[in-house]
């Protein structure tokens, strides 16, 4: 299950329409202001998964939170913060909810809070920082290699 938290771009949300369906995650939940289907710059990357993925919409992150709690999900933020574990490292086990942010500020504060751990991804180079719809298919596949 995955939760996109303010996510602006309609290509990025897309592209994690696209991920989810290769990878058979059960859910998405779009939370906010992030973009929700049918639009065509949605259905320009995401090729039709936005009809196969089961989606919902909610105006704030902390409902699809409860609803992942409801289902006996860990909540797993995808964020670089002082206490994230590498994504490689986390015990992937039951359900997982998964949180990716926006493009510019990352999963808000008050989600993070919320979440039961929070997750990133090793990085090599400068700029230390991947597109979200990157960094979701990374994860999404090393979850679905685990899990």
């Amino acid at each position: 299950m995955l939760v996109l938290d303010d996510v602006r771009s309609l290509w990025n949300v897309g592209s994690m329409f696209r991920s989810a369906d290769c990878l058979g995650t059960a859910h998405l939940y779009l939370c906010g202001i992030t973009g929700i289907p049918p639009h065509r710059d949605i259905h320009r990357t995401a090729l039709g998964a936005e009809d196969s993925v089961p989606w919902s919409y909610h105006p704030h992150p902390f409902e699809a939170l409860d609803a992942l709690r409801a289902a006996g999900a860990r909540i797993v933020a995808l964020e670089r913060t002082a206490d994230a574990v590498a994504l490689r490292s986390v015990a992937w086990e039951g359900p997982i909810g998964l949180v990716v942010g926006n493009e510019e500020g990352g999963v808000a504060p008050e989600v993070l809070a919320a979440c039961d751990v929070s997750c990133d991804i090793e990085m090599r180079g400068t700029k230390n920082s991947l597109n979200v719809a990157v960094a979701c298919g990374i994860a999404l596949y090393q979850i679905d290699a685990l899990v």
